[in-house]
């Protein structure tokens, strides 16, 4: 066996050894003597190694060539599109989605190739692909120079008419899938290079197997006004990208969101608040104890922003939360049962940690708002609160003797035992003094001394953050303030 057979049967490529003895007869040529054919068999054998990828995930923008096996997932239709100069013909292209174990990427056939695709391919047939990939507006894209059938290869990808949001991975588009809203934000418009103005609305969507979220653009950024959280939609046609980091589900105008007539459910998975920690990006969830008025502000750039701050505890702590931009217009208060998602724990008031709700994050209320572990059905069973129904902090198990504090309007504002509780309802009665941060301003106070709340009745100009001390009876778990200092 000579030099280049040697070189041949360590090299493991797909090509014919007529191909590889050609390619070196051809590298021998080209080099004028410098090398002779065992060296350029291993030149040869090296391009060819680098034009083999294990797998669509090592695909990358910038590469030369590329082959790779991959299984048909998807086939778009041919469009055309005209050419510069008065004698071009149009163009034509498909865009054919394909997929391995590792990942998934779009292919794209050109002129005569649309055709042969278009009539050819079908869905679950495994290529033998070679082309040359770029950054494509969906991710990674490669145009085909040659392709192949190959009958006896198997892939491991399952082909879905419609997608859970755990199935979803970046490239991936027509992508078809049903989920409950989470959380709705408004339509924004912005100014494109071309001079014409755009739209873009984000909302949030869940299914028991996670959560994702949705940017719709231009004619479908509409149809998100139209949509309240709680619903249940089916999003047409939409592509999977990537947003710092995270995978979003973006619909155009070929795609579409859809109402449907079924219940999906969607459970969150929250971190226990005492576990949370500075710089997490955690979801939280539990009952509203308090809510502050929203206050609005002037950024740097000249614009107003607003944030409203409201605190929900669990059953292990509680913390308070900072809702900026659109989401200080939810309409949450004490006793909802809320979840957070994708929060930033950061530095609060005074060292304590606080939870940031931003334009990544999501608010959901929960079912059953308000609601005591357990229900109210009043037969006094004892059924064990379980999953997010023992997020409700008024009957809690944490020491506390269970007994309700309110306000009087009938709010519950926490139980009286434990850390987080309220400082009212063994006080009935009692002239006290209690100093606190103002944690909610309005009708009635509530203050925060970080470890008991007291509700208070006074008509002195207070604002949050403030430190002040109140003296006056409790009375219906109340402390009516005859002074405040």
């Amino acid at each position: 066996m000579g030099a280049i057979e040697d070189v041949y049967e360590d090299l493991e490529a797909d090509v014919s050894l007529e191909e590889f003895e050609e390619a070196v007869e051809a590298k021998v040529e080209q080099m004028g003597g410098l090398a002779d054919e065992e060296t350029a068999a291993m030149l040869i054998a090296h391009e060819l190694r680098d034009e083999e990828v294990n797998g669509i995930a090592d695909v990358a923008a910038g590469m030369d060539e590329v082959k790779f096996l991959a299984k048909v997932t998807a086939i778009g239709d041919v469009r055309t599109f005209e050419r510069d100069g008065e004698d071009a013909e149009d163009g034509r292209v498909v865009n054919v989605d394909v997929a391995d174990e590792t990942g998934s990427l779009r292919l794209a056939f050109w002129d005569e190739k649309a055709g042969a695709a278009e009539n050819e391919l079908e869905v679950g047939q495994v290529l033998r692909v070679k082309g040359r990939p770029k950054e494509g507006y969906n991710g990674i894209e490669v145009n085909v120079d040659e392709v192949e059938v190959d009958e006896d290869a198997e892939i491991d990808v399952q082909i879905r008419d419609s997608y859970r949001v755990e199935d979803l991975s970046l490239g991936l588009s027509d992508v078809n899938t049903k989920g409950r809203i989470l959380d709705t934000e408004s339509v924004r418009t912005f100014d494109r290079d071309d001079g014409s103005e755009g739209k873009v609305a984000n909302l949030t969507l869940g299914d028991p197997t996670g959560r994702i979220r949705v940017t719709m653009w231009d004619g479908q950024a509409d149809t998100v006004e139209e949509l309240s959280a709680g619903t249940s939609v089916e999003v047409v046609d939409g592509y999977v990208r990537e947003r710092d980091g995270s995978l979003e589900l973006h619909v155009g105008e070929r795609g579409a969101i859809e109402e449907l007539d079924e219940e999906i459910q969607y459970e969150p998975e929250s971190t226990a608040i005492e576990a949370l920690e500075m710089g997490d990006t955690v979801d939280i969830a539990g009952v509203i104890r308090s809510a502050d008025p929203k206050r609005t502000f002037d950024r740097d750039d000249g614009s107003e922003g607003q944030v409203r701050n409201v605190r929900v505890q669990d059953e292990t702590d509680d913390i308070r939360v900072a809702l900026w931009g659109d989401k200080a217009d939810y309409d949450i208060g004490p006793g909802d049962r809320v979840a957070f998602a994708d929060v930033e724990i950061q530095d609060g008031w005074q060292d304590d940690l606080e939870a940031s709700a931003g334009w990544r994050a999501s608010v959901t209320v929960l079912d059953g708002a308000g609601e005591a572990p357990g229900g109210d059905d009043g037969d006094g069973a004892d059924e064990q609160a379980t999953g997010l129904d023992a997020f409700a902090g008024e009957d809690a198990d944490d020491g506390g003797d269970g007994t309700e504090t309110t306000d009087d309007a009938g709010t519950t504002v926490a139980d009286s035992g434990g850390a987080g509780g309220s400082a009212t309802a063994s006080l009935q009665g009692e002239v006290v003094e209690f100093t606190g941060t103002v944690v909610q301003a309005g009708s009635p106070v509530i203050l925060d001394d970080g470890e008991e709340t007291m509700s208070v009745e006074t008509d002195a100009d207070v604002h949050l953050g403030q430190e002040v001390t109140v003296r006056g009876t409790v009375s219906g778990g109340t402390l009516d303030a005859d002074d405040v200092f």
